[in-house]
């Protein structure tokens, strides 16, 4: 679901995106569901990811 929510809000998803997001906890994803809403690009969702990867 958050895949698909990203793919909307911000474009299509490199693979290697994809794959970081596949990776997270259940808690992450949680938490990056809540944050997409305010991303406005690509970049919002990297520098995300490389706040809240383990």
């Amino acid at each position: 679901m958050v895949l698909r929510q990203l793919n909307r809000r911000v474009g299509a998803l490199t693979p290697q995106l994809q794959e970081r997001i596949q990776q997270l906890s259940t808690p992450q994803l949680e938490d990056l569901g809540e944050a997409l809403l305010d991303f406005n690009a690509i970049p919002d969702l990297e520098n995300w990811l490389m706040n809240h990867e383990n």
